[in-house]
């Protein structure tokens, strides 16, 4: 009997952004919970500096500390006839790798956390090498990292999203007063500063009167040229996570109970205090209600594969506002995303499994789509 072919992975980590130790952390748990029975895994690190190192030793790649230090062979992408990746370095990769210098690849599997990674861009490059990829396609992931574009379609298709308006880096330069004024009428303190297009909750400030503004808004700045600002309700934090393709499924909801004022960068990462409860602790009908607005918020951005709906629920109302999507949500063993899908009983390998066929029956169906005329 024929044995059948592994498929093969190409696990695309690290990045140019502020998250690049999550995605590390993230590569780790795919790496030691895919099924290597089943896949043939290509670990390639994006460097700080962006470049492509296909490593090699796929089993001692075993921790964070270790993928940041180890080097490997340079690879690029882009040749649609190709079908995978172009070595660089010679013929120094893996020794599962093929002895030329084009490396096939059957689909990728992009776990990195912010831009240059989770916002269209690294999108684009693999829909134009015409090969599957794990996770929302172009529009999804520029409109889901975009905090202002998400918030501008969720208005648009009625899903309910707290007060916020929005300026750009150089407007603050130049106009601060005014628009220390306009957000004191309009949003009021406490609110939140955010750059439009972080992650991790990095360059996020909670803001309790003008006095604070000055300082936290000059230093949001530096980590983008759109800044949104926030009003700030008195809420649980509530996310869900959804799977699927043109037809998602929702999870059980699960609350985060962070260690800080709010679920911060240090709250998310460094503290041992911040908890999480699976499934939340709140009535039938407002999880029923969390849930099927996290499928309506997924459909609304066309996203595709995996995202992380974060809620907030506000004390003493209940009512229920949409905070972001995550379309490349941290994906260690121990992250909400997998945990959820685990208390909805889904495990994490075979969240790894099901979501490298949703990235394959994606690409089957957008390649029936007439680029050319004939």
């Amino acid at each position: 009997m024929k044995k059948k072919k592994k498929i093969r992975v190409a696990l695309l980590f690290g990045g140019r952004s502020t998250e690049h130790e999550v995605s590390l952390e993230s590569a780790v748990g795919i790496l030691q919970n895919i099924d290597k029975s089943k896949y043939e895994v290509l670990p390639i690190k994006i460097t700080r500096q962006g470049r492509w190192q296909l490593l090699p030793d796929v089993d001692s790649l075993d921790s964070a500390s270790r993928l940041d230090k180890i080097e490997g062979v340079l690879v690029v992408l882009g040749d649609p006839l190709v079908k995978g990746l172009f070595r660089l370095g010679g013929n120094d990769g893996p020794s599962s790798a093929p002895p030329k210098d084009e490396i096939t690849v059957d689909v990728i599997f992009p776990i990195l956390h912010g831009t240059f990674g989770e916002d269209g861009t690294l999108q684009g490059l693999v829909s134009m090498a015409d090969l599957p990829c794990v996770g929302a396609g172009v529009l999804a992931s520029a409109l889901g990292m975009d905090k202002i574009m998400t918030k501008q379609m969720y208005f648009q298709n009625d899903l309910p999203g707290v007060d916020f308006i929005w300026f750009l880096r150089k407007d603050w330069k130049a106009t601060r007063e005014v628009i220390k004024k306009g957000v004191s009428e309009e949003i009021g303190f406490p609110c939140f500063i955010k750059p439009a297009n972080s992650g991790s909750s990095v360059g996020v400030y909670k803001v309790h009167d003008e006095q604070e503004f000055d300082t936290y808004m000059d230093r949001a700045v530096e980590y983008d040229r759109k800044i949104l600002v926030e009003k700030a309700v008195d809420a649980r934090e509530l996310e869900c996570a959804v799977l699927g393709n043109d037809d998602p499924k929702a999870s059980v909801v699960g609350e985060i109970i962070p260690a800080n004022e709010f679920y911060d960068y240090e709250a998310k990462y460094q503290s041992e205090q911040s908890r999480t409860l699976i499934p939340a602790d709140i009535p039938g009908e407002v999880s029923e209600t969390v849930r099927k607005l996290a499928v309506k918020a997924f459909k609304a951005i066309d996203c595709a594969g995996m995202g992380r709906v974060d809620f907030l629920l506000e004390r003493g109302t209940n009512r229920i506002y949409i905070n972001e999507i995550n379309t490349i949500p941290g994906f260690t063993p121990i992250s909400m995303y997998a945990k959820l899908w685990e208390a909805s009983g889904i495990s994490y390998p075979e969240l790894i499994d099901r979501l490298i066929e949703l990235a394959i029956e994606r690409h089957e169906d957008l390649s029936r789509t007439k680029f050319l005329r004939t």
